[in-house]
């Protein structure tokens, strides 16, 4: 969430502190670079291997009881040193005359009791408070040091003129242990401090206080007092102390830190600061002791803004509420903070209040605190923290009438939502809503003020943010960090939405138009959570990255995988999957074009290379080893009836039946021919294929012709299945006519493999060689044969 509405104006204790840091701070640009830590270490005296170019050197709680010149000669670029909480007795500044540049000096808590002076003009910082000095230890030569902001000193005693060395000097801040201040009763001493912008006074923490001493500040903003122990009988003294301080008409911040007093004196204390100038009171650390009764209480004019009181330790058990709570419930400022306390409620003012701005922190209150107040009518900052308010139906019905509510704070309390049926009452005014560190579900969002900008809503217990919210048109800011949400929430419902938080919590597939639905986001936190990094977080990483650096906090560095476990602590910004894998659409309409680039590329095959003729060959093939395989073995036995089949084209039927069938059967050979073997009746596929079956041997007499023909094409193919089937070796191939290689299609690619692969004979044209011929033929049927006839008869 950002930064609570500011108040009219801050308490003006924040004020001083700034002026302190501002005042004391040393502003180096390499000095973290040249630190060295010796603190803690039981060190005895100063180290001599220190680097040379150190400068910045904390040597404190040690037991470093002296110091020499040439333990810091050394030390020339020296600007910060820390000897605190040491037993340094004795110091004579000139042992830091080789360090022109030290400008800052902490020598508090040891036990000097004498410093002897040299002129350092360099210091920014002296503290010698918390020792044992009987008087200021004020030197001359402090006047010269005009950069001189802070200075803190000890005494016993004090005269009117010990800081006339250092008057002219504009100090920031004035730091005065007077812890073992001690001067004879009826004495009275003064101190004259002529500028200083704060002034802090340190007190014995366990005395009373009994201090009566004059001090005067001419121009003094701040003034703190520590350890102020009052009864009944001492509060006048401190009134009268406080008397002289408080006079002048700058004084603007008076703090109290440990003060123990009787609730009359602190009531005392209250009227008397009043009508003074001061403007804003901080008490820390109160002890109220022996009793609490009904003090009266003017609420004359004031110039007082606000008080702070932070841990009150009440050791008065049994006392009146009211007698107590009267006196801060009543009170006529704008401001009231107090915090750390066991109060278990706060009065509603009688008359309409001047209070803008309650913060009642870390108490004890309960869902009935301000139950039907109808007189903060000016409250615009409520902050109720840390107490015991469980019921949201019932904090929203407190503001029913505080009409310029705008800030509420109830975080950390136990607050649950969704007891209650009716809707929830809100005043519209209420802009800033802190509800974190409750124990609130989604019904939350059904009872929210409507009006409001800014809602801090982390560590709960909410799940989702219902589709049905309440419109909240005026939300601009939304934490949500630290519940259980799966999902980004979209502006639907927060059509202004600008900052959105909702780091650690269950989101795994953020929707990928979030960005589109929020447009007017300038700022959102959504790392470490569990992203899944599958396809649907593409879109989300793509949108993601293309937003401005500024308005992603934490990208890319918080935005990290956890599932797969393959992915798993890879950033959202490597996480990259294909667009392929993602798309179903684009993955169906790849994988039908493959299918339709694989289909056609088949069908273009097919047509190149006839896979239809093919494959009736193979149908043909297939169905007549069917009908073999039925018939019975007898007729099995009568099969082979010839010794060849010859396979030609007709226009070379000249040749084979005036050359080739006289030469065979003239050997005897018995010869089958389709024209006088065929059997009526039968296809002609059937009829080759018996005829290859019945025969030996298939001679093809191969020619240009013969390529050509698609029944010498069929003849070969059956013939060729056949050579694989029986295993033998029953092809002859005679070359008539030499065939060119361009001239075989290319879907008599068997014909092709055979001529490269299969030994042939070649017609030779000359008459001379055809004896050659003829005896490759006879020897291609030099076996002893035995064929059965159609009529069983057996021929050798």
């Amino acid at each position: 969430m950002t930064k609570d509405k500011e108040p009219i104006v801050k308490s003006f204790h924040f004020v001083c502190l700034m002026i302190i840091i501002v005042g004391t701070r040393i502003q180096f640009s390499d000095g973290s670079e040249f630190a060295v830590d010796k603190s803690k270490r039981g060190l005895i005296h100063v180290p001599k291997d220190l680097p040379l170019k150190t400068k910045v050197l904390d040597m404190s709680q040690n037991y470093i009881a002296e110091l020499q010149v040439s333990d810091m000669s050394f030390l020339s670029e020296l600007k910060v040193l820390r000897l605190s909480h040491n037993r340094i007795q004795l110091l004579d500044l000139s042992v830091f005359k080789f360090n022109q540049d030290l400008e800052y000096l902490d020598l508090s808590h040891n036990q000097l009791q004498k410093i002897s002076c040299y002129p350092i003009v360099s210091f920014r910082h002296l503290d010698l408070s918390f020792n044992d000095f009987k008087a200021l230890p004020i030197c001359k030569e402090f006047g010269n040091l005009s950069q001189l902001n802070f200075l803190g000193l000890s005494a016993m005693k004090l005269q009117k003129l010990d800081l006339l060395p250092v008057a002219h000097l504009h100090l920031s801040y004035i730091l005065l242990d007077l812890r073992n201040y001690y001067i004879k009763e009826n004495e009275t001493e003064s101190l004259q401090i002529l500028n200083a912008n704060t002034l802090h006074l340190v007190f014995h923490p366990t005395s009373l206080f009994s201090i009566q001493v004059n001090i005067s500040v001419n121009t003094l903003g701040c003034l703190q007092l520590t350890n102020i122990k009052l009864n009944d009988d001492n509060c006048q003294v401190f009134i009268k102390f406080l008397s002289e301080l408080t006079r002048g008409p700058t004084l603007l911040n008076f703090t109290l830190n440990h003060i123990e007093t009787t609730w009359k004196c602190l009531v005392r204390v209250f009227q008397f600061l009043w009508p003074k100038p001061v403007e804003y009171l901080n008490i820390y650390n109160l002890t109220i002791i022996e009793s609490i009764c009904e003090e009266d209480f003017t609420y004359s004019k004031t110039t007082l803004k606000a008080l702070k009181i932070e841990h009150i330790t009440n050791q008065v058990f049994l006392f009146s509420q009211t007698a107590l709570y009267t006196v801060f419930s009543e009170m006529n400022i704008m401001m009231l903070t107090i915090s750390d306390t066991p109060f278990i409620h706060m009065l509603c003012p009688h008359a309409p209040s001047t209070f803008k701005f309650l913060n009642f922190t870390q108490n004890v209150f309960t869902d009935s605190i301000f139950e039907k107040c109808s007189t903060l009518v000016k409250l615009e900052t409520l902050v109720l923290q840390k107490n015991g308010l469980k019921d949201l139906f019932k904090v929203g019905l407190m503001t029913k009438d505080m009409p310029s509510l705008e800030i509420l704070d109830v975080s950390w309390n136990s607050l649950e939502s969704g007891r209650h049926k009716e809707n929830c009452t809100w005043v519209e005014s209420i802009v800033v809503l802190n509800l974190s560190s409750n124990m609130l579900t989604d019904s939350v969002f059904r009872c929210l003020p409507p009006r409001i900008k800014v809602l801090d809503l982390h560590s709960n217990k909410i799940k989702s943010i219902p589709k049905q919210v309440v419109k909240l048109e005026a939300l601009q800011e939304l934490n949500v960090a630290f519940n259980s949400l799966t999902d980004l929430p979209g502006c639907g419902s927060f059509s202004s939405l600008s900052v959105l938080i909702i780091d650690h919590n269950s989101v795994s597939h953020p929707s990928a138009d979030f960005f589109q639905s929020c447009q007017k986001m300038r700022s959102i936190k959504a790392g470490d959570n569990p992203f899944q990094c599958t396809c649907e977080l593409r879109e989300f990483v793509k949108n993601i990255d293309q937003v401005s650096s500024e308005v992603v906090e934490g990208w890319p560095d918080s935005y990290k995988c956890d599932y797969p476990e393959s992915y798993r602590g890879t950033l959202l910004k490597d996480f990259q999957m294909s667009e392929l894998s993602c798309n179903i659409t684009l993955l169906i309409i790849t994988i039908v074009a493959t299918m339709l680039v694989l289909a056609v590329t088949v069908t273009s095959l097919c047509i190149y290379l006839d896979l239809p003729w093919y494959l009736r060959m193979v149908c043909q093939w297939t169905q007549t080893r069917r009908r073999a395989r039925n018939i019975p073995l007898e007729e099995l036995q009568r099969n082979l009836q010839f010794h060849a089949f010859i396979s030609y084209s007709e226009h070379d039927s000249a040749w084979v039946k005036n050359e080739l069938v006289p030469y065979l059967e003239k050997e005897d050979i018995q010869i089958c021919l389709h024209e006088r073997n065929f059997v009526p009746g039968k296809s002609i596929v059937e009829n080759i294929i018996n005829c290859i079956e019945k025969s030996y041997k298939s001679i093809f007499v191969l020619s240009p012709n013969f390529v050509q023909s698609e029944w010498c094409h069929y003849e070969l193919y059956f013939a060729h299945h056949n050579l694989f089937h029986e295993g033998s070796n029953n092809l002859i191939l005679i070359l008539l006519e030499p065939i060119p290689q361009n001239s075989i299609p290319n879907k008599y690619h068997k014909l092709k493999a055979l001529m490269t692969q299969w030994t042939y004979l070649q017609w030779p044209k000359e008459k001379s060689k055809r004896g050659l011929f003829w005896a490759n033929i006879r020897a291609a049927f030099n076996m002893k044969l035995t064929l059965v006839t159609e009529n069983n008869d057996v021929k050798s």
